[in-house]
């Protein structure tokens, strides 16, 4: 299941934003950076603490150019209603995808087909919608937003800086590498 350096498949769905319906499609999401959060389902427990964690970063990542899509199976209905019942999800103001027939989930093979649940998994585009970074986690293991926007800040480094990558733990304003032969072994 690797989609590293793959393109963004098509796809058609409906979202709730800032208090409305909206369509969102695949070309959404080209010509800028993206991340794609997909989630189990609304009203359940590891969930709305990452989507609040996410969207306490979410000025952040707005900063850095980059629009979030949260997506679960429930439908936009379900995610308005979640939206407007909890005070961790009322804060949220990126996209709510709603995925009821698996179609974005599938495309990211992140669908439980027998469950018709997406699992917990993040994807980051690039402007070109070329998954540059990937993680999923088991159902029980929730995800840290701050490690994600480092994740980001990375990646846009690295588009930006060709013939230079990021070290682990690479933070903004760091040294990185140019990877080379005189460098095997030196590390």
């Amino acid at each position: 299941m690797s989609l590293i350096n793959t393109k963004l498949q098509p796809f058609t769905a409906t979202a709730f934003k800032n208090g409305e319906f909206v369509d969102v499609t695949d070309e959404d999401l080209l010509g800028a950076w993206s991340i794609v959060f997909f989630y189990p389902a609304d009203f359940t427990f590891v969930c709305p603490t990452e989507l609040g964690d996410l969207a306490d970063h979410y000025d952040e990542l707005r900063e850095l150019g980059v629009e979030v899509y949260s997506v679960s199976t429930d439908t936009h209905f379900t995610h308005k209603a979640w939206h407007g019942s909890s005070e961790t999800i009322g804060k949220i103001q990126y996209a709510m995808i709603g995925d009821p027939t698996g179609t974005v989930s599938r495309n990211f093979d992140i669908l439980r087909e027998d469950e018709g649940l997406a699992n917990r998994g993040t994807f980051v585009l690039d402007p070109d919608g070329v998954i540059q970074v990937m993680e999923v986690t088991a159902e029980g293991v929730g995800r840290n937003a701050a490690e994600l926007v480092r994740k980001v800040r990375a990646a846009i480094y690295v588009r930006k800086n060709p013939g230079e990558v990021c070290p682990a733990k690479w933070e903004e304003g760091e040294e990185t590498l140019a990877p080379s032969l005189d460098l095997v072994g030196k590390i």
